[in-house]
């Protein structure tokens, strides 16, 4: 079944209202593997910190590791797309990750960072494949102004699974983290490596659990009756409005969206995954209590979505949800950084209110109008992604540098400027 771009008037009679609904319980799982894969850094950071003996701004490749594979695979991604479908491209997207979390096996029996680091360069890989067809695919699943409403769906998914991640491996990789930690510095070298690679070994069982249900996931999406979709038709409006467009760099609205998305993506993997070492290497709150930290950030998140998804169009337009949701990022992240314990911990862990519609309102205004242009300026943006990759690298390189706290303020800047995208940036046309 083919389904056209969403200016087109045909594309809500391609679909039945049932054909619909289960392409987006569909999706919807995708974006629940999504975020339970993602949210696992948030755990991985300070394990590995303990386990293979890191300084902040190491721990911290685990993000850039996973997030840069964005940057470097987006748009082959959206060359395999071509080549494979959409449908195709996301089973295969799942096989990759599958492959990722099997390299994690070798990687803890050895303890060796590196094999870690490639393991979720390989799982980012997969998910990069993923991520470009199944964003532009429930962007186009309806109108384009309730985009964002649908997007909230799917983030819920997402967070929900963000939500339990970081518990689930948590009970499994810190469990009785603490007392290790204080066992360790009384240890001789022989004791040490024996207890840490112990350490190690624990998250073998669960990856081989992850990567025998992406495989299986894999087999369920390629037989699935999930519709094939069109971004290259465009309806004759918009045909006309494109014909002197021959480049995505002539789509300057589309540029910014994929700056303010970069910066997005960053301030995002900030609150989730440094909250739980922030918390406790800092404002010395145990493991114990630290690890469900990033589960309020993501419960945070599911609020703002349902909030979109109740508010969006009909009360709100995405555009003013953006400048709101930027407005408390800036609030949050100042109160983080002006206050100290479990209530700086807390402001970390609101900001996940703050940052819950911007991804659902940038995709939908920074892609707007690209007809045929719709693949390549999705690549773009599965490229800002890498801003997990960077940003928090500089947090860490600046926590060592000054301290966990200070450098929370590396956040600020980049809420300003998602304020300014959702109020000036967007609407930069040429014609």
């Amino acid at each position: 079944m083919k389904v056209n771009h969403p200016n087109n008037s045909s594309q809500e009679s391609s679909l039945s209202n049932s054909g619909t609904n289960k392409s987006i319980i569909i999706i919807g799982a995708l974006f629940f593997i999504f975020g339970f894969v993602t949210w696992l850094n948030s755990v991985l950071i300070p394990y590995l910190k303990i386990a293979c003996e890191l300084n902040n701004f190491q721990a911290y490749f685990v993000v850039s590791a996973f997030y840069i594979s964005y940057l470097v695979m987006a748009l082959p991604s959206a060359w395999i797309l071509k080549l494979t479908g959409f449908k195709k491209g996301m089973s295969l997207g799942l096989l990759v990750m599958a492959v990722g979390a099997l390299i994690f096996v070798p990687a803890a029996f050895t303890r060796t960072y590196g094999l870690f680091l490639l393991g979720l360069f390989v799982q980012g890989t997969g998910l990069a494949i993923l991520q470009t067809a199944a964003n532009p695919y429930i962007t186009i699943l309806g109108p384009i102004e309730s985009a964002a409403k649908r997007i909230s769906i799917m983030g819920i998914c997402n967070k929900v699974a963000g939500a339990l991640a970081p518990i689930v491996l948590g009970a499994i990789a810190l469990k009785n983290v603490d007392g290790l930690v204080e066992e360790l510095k009384t240890m001789d070298l022989t004791e040490k490596a024996t207890a840490l690679n112990g350490l190690s070994e624990r998250v073998v069982v669960p990856y081989l659990i992850m990567m025998g249900v992406l495989i299986l996931l894999a087999v369920l999406i390629y037989y699935s009756s999930l519709p094939n979709v069109d971004t290259d038709a465009e309806d004759e409006t918009l045909a006309k409005t494109n014909i002197n467009k021959k480049s995505i760099f002539q789509f300057p609205h589309l540029l910014l969206g994929t700056l303010a998305l970069f910066v997005y993506v960053g301030v995002e993997v900030i609150a989730g995954d440094t909250v739980i070492n922030y918390a406790a290497s800092y404002q010395g709150i145990p493991f114990v209590t630290a690890k469900f930290f990033t589960t309020y950030t993501l419960i945070a998140m599911i609020v703002g979505y349902i909030v979109g998804i109740s508010a969006i169009p009909k009360y709100i337009s995405q555009e003013k949800a953006l400048s709101i949701s930027a407005i408390l990022g800036i609030v949050f992240g100042l109160g983080a950084i002006f206050t100290d314990g479990f209530i700086s911990v807390l402001f970390i862990s609101l900001l996940g209110l703050g940052n819950a519609l911007v991804w659902p309102a940038i995709w939908p205004m920074s892609i707007s109008g690209l007809g045929r242009f719709t693949k390549i300026g999705s690549s773009f943006l599965i490229m800002a992604i890498a801003g997990g990759a960077i940003l928090p690298l500089l947090y860490g390189y600046f926590a060592d540098l000054f301290d966990l706290q200070q450098a929370y303020w590396i956040i600020i800047p980049c809420y300003v400027y998602i304020l300014f995208f959702a109020t000036k940036g967007y609407k930069i046309r040429t014609n």
